[in-house]
Parts: C-alpha cells; sequence; structure tokens
C-alpha cells in the first residue's frame, strides 16, 4: 500500500508542477518525500499521527502548513477515487502573525529616490492602504475628482479618498505616461501582481530595507490609527467585513493606548 502511496503522490506532484509555483512543488515535493517514510497504514486507514510526532517540536506554523500539504494530497486521492479514512489530520490553532508597519522616515526615504513608476506604486499602496490585487486593478474609470472607486474581495466595491499628493501626482504622471485603460501598465498591458510588488520592492531596497506591498497596508492602518482615526472608519477604507479584522491587523501603539485612557477615564479630568 505505501509503494501505491508513492506512486499517487508522484502523479500529485506532476499536477502540482503544472499549475502551481515551482517554488510550491518544492515545498509539497519535500513535505511528502518526509512524510509518507512516516505515515503509517492498515487496511484502509492512512494514520499519520506517527508523522505528526516526528515534526512535533517545529512551530505550530509549520506543522499547519506541512499537514495542509497532505490533506491536498488526500484530497487528490479521493477525487481518484481512492476510499480511505484518515487518522491524526486534525487541525491545530495558529496564532496570527502581523507584518511589522515600515517606519514613516523609510517610506518618505523611498518616495525620495523612486522612479515615477516606483513613486506612484508607493504613494497609491500606502496612502490609500489597498491590497495589491486591488492596486493593479485600479481602473482609469475608477478615479474620481476626489475620491478612487476600489473593487474589493468579492467584488464589493469601496470609495477611499484621493490624498490630495496622490491626486496631483496621478495628473502630472498621466501627462508623462498615458495609459489605455489600467492606471499601472507597461506597453499597454495591465502590470500584475508580481511586477508591482518588484517596483516597490526595488524602491526600498535602494534605501537598505526589504519591504512589501502588504507592509505598506499594514502601516497605513497603524499610523492612522495611532494619529486618531477611528477604528471603524479605517476598518472601511481597508475594505475589512467585520471589525474584528482589523482589531488583528492593527496593533494600536502604547502611546496612543494611554493617551486615550488619560483623554476618557473620569480620573484623569
Amino acid at each position: 500500500m505505501k509503494n501505491l502511496l508513492i506512486k499517487e503522490s508522484e502523479k500529485f506532484l506532476a499536477y502540482i508542477k503544472s499549475t502551481k509555483s515551482l517554488q510550491t512543488y518544492k515545498t509539497y515535493k519535500s513535505v511528502l518525500q518526509e512524510a509518507i517514510k512516516h505515515i503509517e497504514i492498515e487496511g484502509n486507514v492512512i494514520d499519520i499521527t506517527p508523522y505528526r510526532l516526528k515534526i512535533a517540536n517545529q512551530s505550530k506554523k509549520t506543522i499547519s502548513k506541512k499537514v495542509s500539504v497532505l490533506r491536498s494530497f488526500f484530497e487528490f486521492l479521493k477525487d481518484n477515487g481512492f476510499k480511505f479514512k484518515i487518522i491524526g489530520d486534525e487541525h491545530i490553532k495558529v496564532p496570527k502573525t502581523l507584518p511589522k508597519p515600515i517606519h514613516i522616515n523609510y517610506i518618505k526615504k523611498a518616495l525620495q529616490n523612486a522612479t515615477m513608476e516606483e513613486y506612484l506604486a508607493i504613494l497609491v499602496l500606502f496612502s490609500l492602504g489597498v491590497r495589491i490585487s486591488e492596486a493593479v486593478n485600479i481602473k482609469l474609470s475608477d478615479i474620481k475628482d476626489e475620491w478612487i472607486e476600489i473593487k474589493g474581495k468579492g467584488n464589493k466595491t469601496r470609495i477611499i479618498p484621493m490624498h490630495p499628493k496622490l491626486k496631483k501626482f496621478i495628473k502630472d504622471y498621466l501627462e508623462f505616461h498615458p495609459r489605455k485603460e489600467y492606471l499601472f501598465e507597461k506597453d499597454f498591458k495591465q502590470l500584475t501582481s508580481n511586477q508591482l510588488r518588484y517596483l516597490v520592492q526595488k524602491a526600498f531596497k535602494r534605501v537598505g530595507i526589504h519591504a512589501t506591498p502588504h507592509q505598506l497596508r499594514h502601516s497605513f492602518a497603524t499610523l492612522m490609527l495611532d494619529k486618531g482615526a477611528r477604528i471603524n472608519d479605517v476598518s472601511e477604507l481597508l475594505g475589512h467585513k467585520f471589525i474584528s479584522t482589523t482589531q488583528i491587523y492593527t496593533k494600536l501603539s502604547n502611546s496612543l493606548k494611554l493617551r486615550n485612557y488619560l483623554k476618557a477615564h473620569p480620573l484623569c479630568k
């Protein structure tokens, strides 16, 4: 049975290689080769408990990812007609981690040293707080007088005010760099998320740090809250369905907590 599992894992990996990135394929291959050595099979029961014990000392996040790979493999087997019972694939809770916000000084320095394309990318992501997938999908027709219409998750649309600096830069930029349909284009073709990510990373690398578009979104949220913006407003600007998501996604600084405490508590008045 284990030989059959190895044979089917090769088919599964071939499928992953044709549909996912090379890095994903390498990760899946490594996990399956490691796991199959420890998986126990009896009849139609596949027990991955021995493998879970093998990796028990690894971080919860790593264990969760490895078990997730096995679940994908088992789903593949079921789709191909195999019938079996799985033991030991219980979910584990992984603590949610937040990307570190970029210090405003680094953002300003990156903007000072950026090309026009990089400047536009950083300014859009940081001043609007949008996801990278939302940024690449901004059409010229979405840009209004003082607002930008953002199409978010689940085709939900939200309206975000444009910072005057962004409004002026877009106007000046389009005069010298005409676009066909999208704000972010190259040779009149829409940029991909990876291409936009590369622009951002290149700009920050120039000033000595590694930074991502998602960190700019996180910086937008934390700095807005730190300056006293209401969490309800920030949540709406980010396109979060629930306030609880914003509470997880952002961290109020200790200084803001202290200011709010001193402002609100009756004994402090």
